[in-house]
């Protein structure tokens, strides 16, 4: 399950996005490993990972 830090970021990042009129394309809880990963954008160029702790990693495809 993902900790409550992390609910809360989740919730934040995907605000943000819907701000920026960005679509949300995969959102995935990754149990073993315990993050969320999420692609976005509207070439699907935006990759967030969520961690336990609450922080996340931004990454975008520049190939796109």
């Amino acid at each position: 399950m993902p900790t409550e830090i992390q609910k809360d970021t989740v919730i934040f990042v995907c605000q943000l996005l819907s701000t920026l009129y960005q679509p949300i394309w995969l959102f995935r809880y990754n149990s073993r490993q315990n993050y969320i990963f999420i692609i976005a954008g509207q070439q699907e160029g935006l990759e967030i990972i969520i961690f336990p702790d609450g922080h996340w990693e931004f990454n975008q495809d520049d190939e796109t």
